[in-house]
């Protein structure tokens, strides 16, 4: 699924304009990016939770050529999903136990 997937979805199933759930896709995404630029973690309560942990410099090796190059210390961001969309995924969540 697309971003433009997501906004579809949403539009349709909320009634709303496009652009304007276009415009609440991006607003949401921004705050979550800004959220992690400062360094905050977000919780979304049953979805999952958005963090940023450092990466240490390192030696790594260009595949091309074998060269061994440096590689920067850096923030990375990373997602650990919540209990919820982890059942969800592997069908054991409310509706999976409702079909079968």
């Amino acid at each position: 699924m697309k971003k433009s997937d997501l906004v579809d979805a949403i539009a349709g199933k909320a009634g709303v304009p496009k652009a304007q759930v276009q415009q609440m896709v991006d607003d949401v995404f921004d705050l979550i990016a800004d959220g992690l630029s400062k360094g905050e973690k977000i919780d979304l309560r049953g979805f999952g939770t958005f963090s940023v942990r450092d990466s240490a410099a390192r030696t790594g090796r260009n595949p091309q050529t074998g060269e061994a190059i440096q590689i920067p210390a850096r923030r990375v961001p990373g997602f650990k999903p919540g209990k919820e969309l982890k059942e969800k995924v592997n069908n054991k969540g409310p509706a999976a136990a409702a079909s079968a």
